[in-house]
């Protein structure tokens, strides 16, 4: 027997879960039956959302709402078939229903077919009185369709509609990061605060707004306003203290960050933010006691393993700076600048055979710095391997065909395997290039250099010039 909905005086989703309970069935209305839908859905329960539509269904057949709820759930579910069958019964029971069109939508952008979803997007637009959703449908469909522009204007509608609604503000500020637009950004974030002084979300985003242009100064300001409108803010102390750090506040930046221990549970990379501060200031036993805390926390994040590393590296201790290196490879051995760091810490124990595959391993990995193929020629030159030299060289050089630094020591090497014609060649390349730099060849190459054969052409290059 149903029960009507006075009889029990319980709130809607609470005398619904008692029903499930039970052997009762409570009655509801439709509107009742829609709000408990959304609850679960909202909270990612889709068994009960599914629980519910069946038995509103039952008791509300001709409900169009509860039926897209229905068609909401078949879409999330990637039963697409199904959904679009049901969306042509009710549009011809209505077809000025925008929700409609909204799920017509969200089957395309499922299929990947964004411009069809941001079509029909717009229609429900044209039938809706209250659009906010849509917009923000839209705002997303442009992110998949990388119209960064749209999707900006879309989501600032959105926040138009409601200056709440800090996902939407997010979405705003990172389509003017991705256009590169950070004066922009800074324009309408100062517009909205004007609006909202205590927005400590738009303070935030401020400042990191005016850091990425290295206006250091407003955007420790703008960090203190977020933490004065909310001081739990943790995000806004970290920022604070990575400010504080490019001012070279080193100690008022740790404070920054035990302020943000202290607020919430510690976190690995506080610990090493701390650790840095502390190498700044010189004082090594603390910096180690964060480092070492860093890791402690999370033994999985690479970069405290590579902190640790750096920090034995500029002591010299490079056996416990190529243990800790290779702590670093075993959690990220796809890092290239985690090789190019074993190899240098290789290079400086005289392993050239480990530092040689390790060069190659980070150059492989996608490191074409300059420095990468200088230093891996002078580990084969360590080797005695010139050929591998020149081939290495050579490499570098498609990448920086103007270095003097790699024609200078190109044409050393050349010399090293007696091919003096290649070797006068790109000597005079590397003279044209840059004559202020022939300090490297002599430097590098002193047996040569003082040669005639080497003065007769440097002095060419003079008269020639």
């Amino acid at each position: 027997m149903a029960l009507d909905a006075n009889e029990r005086p319980n709130q809607p989703i609470a005398k619904f879960e008692s029903m499930l309970k039970t052997d009762d069935v409570y009655f509801f209305d439709a509107e009742d039956f829609e709000d408990i839908i959304h609850h679960y859905l909202n909270h990612g329960k889709i068994a009960l959302a599914k629980k519910a539509i069946k038995i509103s269904l039952k008791q509300h057949p001709d409900s169009i709402e509860l039926k897209l709820l229905n068609v909401e759930v078949l879409v999330f579910e990637n039963n697409l078939e199904k959904a679009e069958q049901l969306l042509d019964k009710l549009q011809l029971l209505d077809s000025s229903n925008e929700e409609v069109y909204i799920q017509r939508a969200n089957i395309y952008s499922k299929k990947d077919n964004h411009e069809a979803a941001v079509t029909l997007l717009n229609k429900a637009l044209e039938l809706s009185k209250d659009s906010y959703d849509i917009h923000s449908l839209l705002g997303m469909e442009y992110l998949f369709m990388d119209d960064f522009k749209l999707a900006k204007e879309s989501f600032m509608k959105c926040v138009s509609y409601d200056e709440h609604d800090y996902s939407s503000l997010y979405n705003v500020i990172y389509c003017f990061e991705f256009l590169e637009d950070f004066e922009g950004a800074i324009l309408y974030l100062n517009d909205y605060l004007d609006r909202n002084p205590y927005c400590e979300v738009a303070w935030h985003q401020l400042g990191k707004q005016y850091f990425s242009k290295r206006m250091f100064n407003e955007a420790l300001t703008a960090f203190d306003f977020a933490i004065i409108s909310d001081d739990s803010f943790t995000g806004a102390y970290f920022e604070k203290g990575k400010v504080l750090e490019k001012l070279g506040k080193f100690s008022e930046a740790i404070e920054s960050y035990e302020t943000t221990i202290k607020i919430q549970d510690p976190t690995s990379h506080a610990y090493l933010r701390i650790g840095k501060c502390y190498e700044r200031l010189c004082n090594d036993e603390m910096a180690k006691y964060y480092y070492y805390q860093t890791v402690h926390e999370d033994p999985l994040l690479d970069k405290g393993w590579l902190a640790i590393t750096d920090f034995y590296f500029n002591k010299e201790n490079y056996d416990k700076a190529l243990y800790y290196i290779n702590k670093a490879l075993n959690i990220d051995g796809e890092n290239p600048t985690y090789w190019k760091k074993s190899a240098r810490i290789n290079a400086a124990l005289k392993n050239f055979d480990q530092a040689d595959f390790s060069f190659k391993q980070a150059v492989d990995l996608g490191n074409y710095e300059l420095d990468t193929w200088l230093c891996w020629a002078d580990v084969a030159k360590e080797n005695e391997d010139y050929v591998s030299g020149l081939h290495i060289l050579t490499q570098g050089r498609e990448f920086y065909p103007e270095s003097a630094e790699i024609l200078y020591k190109t044409a050393g090497f050349y010399l090293l395997t007696n091919d003096r014609i290649n070797a006068r060649i790109r000597l005079i390349d590397a003279l044209k290039n840059n004559s202020n730099k022939v300090h490297l060849f002599q430097k590098e190459f002193p047996q040569y250099f003082d040669t005639e054969w080497a003065q007769n052409i440097i002095a060419i290059n003079k008269r020639a010039s």
